[in-house]
């Protein structure tokens, strides 16, 4: 295939840590997965964004995310009438330069496509405008130029970096300059000027000039990509990126790796302007401004009273939030955290999410409700010696065969039909009958109904932590795990005030 018919090969970017929309997003549920704005997640939205592109051919999609990741996305995907994705696992984060390399090495080995570079966890909320924009670019990108998208700012947004282009009209420009995040004052020179535009983190440019432009500016990196992704393995739907081949790997953005070093007058780097109410839903404020308000200047999610309350966000998780004469606050209820913060100040949630991370505290990693691939669990209550938590079961899905050096495990039906695999015996309970795990005996869950199997587990013994856990068989491909550490000490009391501490991922 000729270069000037090459198709667009999108690559969905799904990283980040969690932190800037914490409580909502954690570690290990970064704000892609959240359906923040309506029904579909950011995830979602984005692997639809081009299903009624009527340009160019589109491939279906290469995704790169973190490998715990992925069986939250790809169930995502599943939920949603998008395009067949195949998904590339980092074994460990090392940003989005070698996430992009690792996709155009595997867009390569089927001729050369345009790479439609797209982080999931941007709004755009207006497809048709982005549809153009990429219309704009296409043919500067065939020629081997690299596009960047960058949004035509509404307010003097001091949240995001800019770029300067060397005109001001609705076509590609030069890119000439790359500028960080300014103060208020120079945002809003930035805005009075013209040329400059958001920086939105969105690309369009063949594979094998990514490839060309890593070997040129970063050629450790681009040789670490190669071995990673050369000694990879597939797992359907997944492939998956040698972890010590890429642990090795530097650590870099698009942005400093390649980008700020081509743009210039006689660089390689256009900018297309777009102008399709583009936001990265960066924090907070940024939320609060793109959704619905009442007519207090209010947003208000789940169970929500107000009393003479202005320009707030407010979400309700699991509880009634009530909010009386308050006005520019952050209020976000969910089950084992609140948030409060004033409007501008939103960004710096940040700084509790470093805090919480010393103190080790699992509310910034993960929320009480954990997915996984069979099913979730949600941690119920926790004492000193026992842990008590829901566990659903997804129809035919089954959990790993497992045991445990330090605790028993008592489990009750409370719908559904469970298989119990217990030693060498094998049975059925239902709805109103129980078993009982003792320590130290092999252990299987599974659910041989068509319906969802719901179970309340009590966890008893002298350590209840989720790395106590030897796995002998795993359906979906998990490895065994190493013989558990010695037990961990228990967090004091004083750490346990404001919110219990949940364990780890059951597997």
């Amino acid at each position: 295939m000729t270069t000037r018919n090459a198709p667009i090969q999108p690559v969905i970017l799904s990283g980040g840590a969690g932190t800037r929309l914490w409580p909502l997003s954690r570690k290990h549920f970064p704000k892609q997965l959240l359906p923040l704005t309506g029904e579909l997640t950011l995830l979602q939205e984005t692997a639809r964004r081009l299903v009624d592109f009527s340009g160019s051919a589109v491939r279906e999609p290469i995704l790169v995310c973190n490998e715990a990741q992925r069986f939250m996305v790809a169930e995502q995907l599943k939920r949603v009438e998008a395009p067949k994705a195949r998904i590339l696992l980092e074994p460990v984060g090392r940003n989005t330069a070698p996430a992009l390399t690792l996709a155009a090495l595997d867009a390569r080995q089927v001729a050369d496509p345009l790479l439609l570079v797209m982080p999931a966890d941007h709004l755009i909320p207006d497809p048709q405008a982005f549809h153009a924009a990429i219309e704009a670019g296409t043919e500067l990108a065939r020629e081997g130029n690299v596009i960047t998208f960058g949004v035509v700012p509404t307010t003097a947004e001091t949240g995001y970096g800019y770029i300067r282009r060397d005109g001001t009209g609705e076509g590609p420009s030069r890119a000439a300059k790359f500028v960080e995040k300014p103060d208020r004052a120079t945002a809003q020179t930035y805005v009075d000027d013209g040329r400059y535009v958001w920086n939105s983190g969105i690309f369009l440019l063949r594979a094998s000039v990514w490839l060309e432009l890593l070997e040129t500016h970063a050629p450790e990196m681009a040789a670490a990509c190669m071995r990673a992704y050369e000694a990879g393995e597939s797992d359907e739907p997944f492939y998956r990126i040698s972890r010590e081949a890429f642990a090795s790997c530097p650590s870099d953005s698009i942005d400093y790796a390649v980008m700020e070093r081509i743009a210039g007058e006689a660089g390689r780097l256009y900018v297309v302007p777009l102008a399709a109410g583009w936001s990265d839903v960066g924090g907070w404020r940024s939320l609060w401004e793109v959704l619905p308000k009442d007519d207090g200047g209010n947003v208000r999610r789940g169970d929500v009273y107000t009393h003479d309350a202005r320009n707030s966000l407010l979400m309700a998780g699991q509880r009634c939030v009530a909010a009386v004469g308050v006005d520019n606050l952050i209020v976000v209820e969910t089950a084992d955290a609140v948030l409060v913060a004033h409007r501008d100040r939103a960004q710096d949630v940040k700084h509790i999410v470093e805090q919480m991370r010393e103190d080790m505290r699992e509310e910034c990693e993960q929320h009480r409700r954990v997915f996984r691939p069979w099913g979730d669990y949600e941690g119920l209550d926790k004492g000193e010696r026992f842990q008590v938590k829901r566990i659903v079961v997804k129809p035919g899905e089954a959990l790993s065969l497992q045991m445990h050096h330090h605790r028993a495990e008592h489990w009750v039906v409370v719908r559904g039909t469970a298989k119990v695999t217990r030693g060498d015996e094998t049975f059925i309970i239902s709805e109103n009958q129980s078993t009982y795990i003792p320590l130290g005996v092999k252990h299987r869950l599974e659910n041989p109904g068509t319906i969802p199997l719901e179970i309340i587990e009590v966890q008893s013994g002298s350590y209840l932590g989720e790395d106590d856990i030897v796995r002998f068989d795993d359906v979906y491909g998990r490895g065994a795990d190493a013989p558990p550490p010695k037990p961990a000490a228990q967090p004091s009391a004083e750490r346990l005030v404001g919110g219990a501490l949940w364990g780890g991922g059951r597997s």
